[in-house]
């Protein structure tokens, strides 16, 4: 199967990180997530029930990021990777986490994780 529902460049704030000063008050992150779900029904029935409701999915992504603190993004990302999988629907989840101002000496634009489950 190759249906593939999207979803690029989610931000919200949260807790995650090693470091005493990460531990302080929320970062940004941004979250990429890639969903292996046959579409084929919703593509012939225009109905929302018959896919995966990316909405939804993004909603309860963000309360994950906002609301639970991890000390890795590894840890973070996996977690979300749980949420994307409850429905039976999404075979395959592609999960990028991105920490968009990482306390490291050096610029970067941004570090990050991405896990395939």
């Amino acid at each position: 199967m190759s249906d593939l529902i999207l979803i690029s460049g989610l931000q919200e704030s949260g807790v995650h990180g090693v470091l005493p000063e990460e531990r302080v008050s929320p970062q940004p992150f941004a979250v990429d997530i890639e969903l292996s779900v046959d579409v084929s029904a919703a593509g012939l029935s225009d109905e929302l029930d018959d896919t995966v409701d990316y909405g939804n999915i993004s909603l309860e992504v963000a309360r994950v990021v906002r609301e639970e603190s991890y000390f890795l993004l590894e840890r973070l990302a996996t977690r979300i990777a749980e949420v994307c999988r409850e429905d039976e629907r999404v075979t395959r989840s592609v999960v990028t986490v991105r920490k968009l101002k990482p306390p490291i000496p050096l610029p970067v634009n941004y570090v990050g994780v991405r896990i395939e489950r």
